[in-house]
């Protein structure tokens, strides 16, 4: 029960008032930890409650120790806009019968109003770091008084490129006194340096193996011969597969663009979302899609991040995607808080090594899948390696030098230059000089 772990009575009604009955494990393991003060490197698959395993100790830490509101007192950064609007909502439901202020500066909303939300000094600021650095380029930030700094999926910001920037904010914190760092997966070299320099004395937790998340996700692949027969594979599931919404991932927004508009011209109620979309696109699609209006969405890995669907049951992998833990994320959208999801890769011959290389990191076999109507040429390699990848033919050895010179064609020699030629007046021809015989 929530009353075991130590919150305060306003955060209990809240829990009551939304229905939150029993803490799920990540939140067992990480709120009695958080709310004594260490710092945390949390792993816990998706849909797994990491949020609130965050934000419950944080609020709780601001109800006991109450102070006038003169500066920002902690600052959770994420790598994407709709996460972080996700974790304002979070924020906004678990603190109603609270006096503490959130706010959330994300790229696409307008500058000026942004900072006057800054000049308002909220408790908490929810941010992208991307556009949190130009505020405070702009001098509109002071994070000098920040308390509390909580890293979610800091293994995405990394590989969006923010480390710089990342860097830099957890510097302007300065004169914290707790560091919380949560993801879905274990992340790489440029994430672990970062938990060595920015936690100290952390306490792992790591709620989940890597071949125990989304164990509650059916994992199916569909060979394909090419993007066009990919396509019509899509739009075979999506007319035929029971489900209540589904997300179509890409890795590449013009081909986001394009199935989209296959789809649209198929006439399937379709929404897309990718990094070029203008941010009311972007809101649109994904209120229509939560909603129910449209049941598909066509996404690029934006979407793969945070995004909590209620009803989401089946996710289709246009493109593999590039490691096992952008995998991980996208497939995470489904089978989200124990109900069964679908996940299903459409895999040309250029994928088979990407999904060969995620079932080795899950330590999982996918399960073959053929449609009937549309089986394609292509089933997989002839032969693979112990690893499952491709076997490559490898290039016939020239047995000497001898015979590798046979097959080196000779270039002709040039004919040295003995100078300039006699031309005639119109450029072309050369002039030759008459002889003429004496009479």
């Amino acid at each position: 029960m929530f009353s075991e772990l130590a919150l305060h009575e306003r955060l209990l009604k809240a829990l009551v008032e939304l229905n939150f009955t029993e803490p799920t494990p990540v939140q067992v393991a990480a709120i009695p930890a958080a709310i004594e003060g260490r710092d945390l490197r949390v792993i816990a698959r998706t849909g797994s409650g990491k949020t609130a395993a965050f934000v419950l100790p944080l609020l709780n830490r601001f109800i006991a120790g109450a102070k006038p509101r003169v500066a920002i007192r902690s600052l959770i950064l994420l790598p994407t806009r709709e996460l972080a609007r996700q974790t304002l909502a979070e924020v906004e439901r678990f603190s109603q019968f609270t006096f503490i202020k959130s706010g959330i500066i994300t790229g696409g909303e307008d500058f000026k109003e942004q900072g006057a939300l800054l000049r308002k000094d909220p408790d908490i600021l929810i941010a992208t770091p991307g556009r949190l650095i130009e505020h405070l380029n702009a001098g509109h930030l002071k994070l000098d008084q920040v308390e509390v700094l909580i890293l979610d999926e800091a293994d995405r910001m990394l590989d969006m490129g923010f480390a710089e920037d990342m860097q830099r904010l957890v510097d302007e914190c300065a004169n914290r006194q707790q560091t919380l760092l949560f993801s879905a997966t274990t992340g790489g070299n440029a994430l672990r340096e970062m938990v060595n320099t920015v936690l100290k004395d952390p306490l792992h937790l790591m709620v989940n193996q890597v071949a125990e998340l989304n164990e509650s996700t059916r994992q199916q692949i569909i060979t394909a011969d090419d993007v066009p027969h990919k396509e019509r594979l899509v739009h075979w599931l999506l007319t035929n597969e029971p489900f209540r919404k589904a997300i179509v991932f890409t890795n590449t927004r013009v081909q986001a663009d394009r199935l989209y508009g296959r789809l649209v011209a198929q006439d399937v109620n379709a929404y897309v979302l990718h990094g070029d979309k203008d941010q009311k696109d972007r809101k649109r699609a994904l209120e229509r899609f939560s909603q129910g209006t449209s049941r598909v969405l066509v996404a690029t890995d934006v979407a793969a991040r945070g995004l909590d669907i209620d009803g989401l049951d089946m996710v289709i992998n246009f493109d593999m995607p590039r490691s096992g833990d952008e995998y991980l994320h996208r497939i995470g959208r489904t089978g989200r808080a124990g109900e069964d999801g679908l996940a299903i890769s459409l895999i040309c011959h250029n994928d088979w090594n990407l999904m060969s290389s995620v079932e080795r990191y899950l330590k999982q076999t996918f399960e073959r899948r053929v449609i009937k109507e549309l089986k394609g040429v292509y089933q997989g390699p002839k032969n693979v390696k112990a690893s499952g990848k491709a076997a490559g033919t490898k290039k016939k050895k020239v047995a000497n030098k001898k015979d590798a010179a046979k097959v080196v064609k000779k270039t002709p020699k040039r004919r040295p230059n003995t100078g300039p030629s006699l031309v005639s007046s119109d450029g072309h021809a050369p002039l030759r000089k008459k002889v003429v015989s004496p009479e």
